[in-house]
């Protein structure tokens, strides 16, 4: 069967550039044309496409990843039999270097696009399209993850200017608690805190809140701290305090709000249809793995079929060490790909961080990274986020939970793989600060010689 690859640049607001090429000849077929994100225009460019062929004609189509263009026009192409390829924007910038060292535009890049299935056939994998829920769940995820985002940036907005203002009161008392929120509400200057005193301070949050705790201690401890306050900087015309406590009010109206919203998805959508689509609920049989974290891995990952080994799977997800080889030497120690999706790599990290205290087979991982290979503890960590992985890949593709087991390969309960992971694998505080400073020395030093080529080189 006759093979033609279709090359299409897609424009997030400008029409595409598309070029078709027969595989076979290895030439050109049409000339580059313009269409959009139209069934009409996408059905003329099928018919481009097929048009002066002998014999039937498979279909291929390789898009780069613009907004999300791609999905308009891939899912469209999928539905008309032709097999859709979207690729990285760097593969495409690297191959047109390789054409066209010192030109850019739409054209050669369609050009660039079609020539990629003939140079580089075993990094082209194809398109995955999720269903409605999938996708649905995939947006939810990243919704719920910007809005933990703003969240932490709104704790770190108000925690700056507790310094600023009162040189810190997370020593007095919880920076978010119900106390904390009222008292920046309404007690933030203190020069009036001074002035109400402790009995008046106590009555006013006792009063505020009738339900609180009866202890007290928080408030001598305010008054001896605005008075620190007011003794460094004298006068309270030097800072706005009025507005101070004004800011901060609409900041923890903020943070309430994207707290709440956050909290919001995960119940009403994320963890509902995490239960629709994988109703085994498997994925919660790894330690350190919860509702939320495996909603993220069936969101990203769909359908585990798409990839044909454990190194497909482990490549897509990015945690892998680049490879850089020659002769009989080898280099040791490369940072990973960062391949995949930010959200995959994330929870897989703060997963692995939880299930080396609770599995004896990543806790040994942790253990020979950070006793025995001198490594940084977010090296280790990384090492094991990738052990970590291969297990959500093997629960998902025998779709069966996962059994902890010593390094042995003996089943322990839960109980027991605990008491193995503190007992066998514990690494000691001398040696968690060892390693930091020989990353850091090294670290170091790197710059340095960075910094002394530069000047070699002026």
């Amino acid at each position: 069967m006759n093979i033609r690859i279709i090359g299409i640049d897609l424009a997030v607001t400008a029409a595409h550039k598309a070029v078709v090429l027969d595989q076979a000849s290895n030439t050109y077929v049409s000339p580059v044309l313009t269409c959009h994100t139209d069934p009409a225009d996408l059905d003329s460019l099928l018919d481009i496409a097929r048009a002066g062929a002998s014999e039937p004609v498979r279909l291929l189509a390789v898009l780069e990843a613009t907004g999300m263009s791609w999905y308009s026009v891939g899912q469209y192409l999928e539905r008309h039999n032709v097999d859709v390829y979207r690729v990285n924007g760097q593969q495409v910038a690297d191959l047109r270097r390789v054409y066209q060292r010192h030109a850019k535009s739409d054209r050669i890049d369609a050009r660039v696009l079609a020539r990629l299935p003939l140079v580089m056939p075993d990094s082209l994998h194809r398109c995955y399209f999720r269903s409605g829920p999938l996708m649905t769940l995939q947006r939810a995820c990243r919704e719920v993850a910007r809005l933990k985002d703003l969240v932490t940036a709104s704790k770190n907005r108000i925690l700056a200017t507790d310094e600023l203002t009162w040189l810190g009161l997370k020593g007095i008392l919880p920076p978010f608690s119900p106390l904390a929120f009222w008292l920046r509400e309404n007690w933030y200057d203190p020069w009036r805190v001074q002035a109400a005193g402790e009995e008046q301070l106590a009555q006013a949050w006792l009063t505020a809140v009738p339900e609180a705790s009866a202890d007290l201690s928080w408030v001598p401890a305010l008054i001896e701290q605005s008075r620190r306050v007011i003794t460094l900087y004298n006068s309270p015309d030097l800072l706005d305090y009025a507005q101070f406590q004004a800011s901060l009010q609409r900041e923890q109206a903020f943070l309430q709000q994207a707290d709440e919203q956050a909290h919001h998805l995960r119940l009403t959508t994320v963890r509902p249809l995490y239960r629709q689509l994988h109703p085994s609920r498997n994925l919660e049989t790894l330690r350190g793995l919860g509702q939320d974290s495996a909603a993220i891995y069936i969101a990203f990952i769909g359908d585990i079929q798409r990839f044909p080994s454990l190194r497909d799977f482990l490549g897509w997800a990015g945690l892998i060490p680049f490879s850089r080889q020659s002769g009989d030497a080898e280099a040791q120690g490369l940072r990973v790909t960062k391949a995949g999706p930010n959200l995959v790599k994330a929870s897989a990290f703060l997963n692995a961080g939880i299930a080396r205290r609770w599995d004896p087979q990543i806790a040994a991982v942790y253990y020979q990274q950070m006793v025995k290979l001198g490594k940084h503890y977010l090296q280790a960590v990384c090492a094991c986020a990738t052990h970590l992985l291969t297990r959500v890949y093997a629960v998902l593709r025998d779709d069966r939970p996962y059994e902890l087991r010593d390094v042995d390969g003996t089943p322990v309960d839960k109980h027991t793989a605990h008491r193995i992971c503190l007992e066998r694998y514990h690494v000691p505080d001398e040696i968690r600060e060892h390693n930091n400073r020989r990353v850091r020395k090294a670290r170091q030093e790197a710059r340095l010689e960075k910094r002394q080529k530069r000047e070699e080189r002026r």
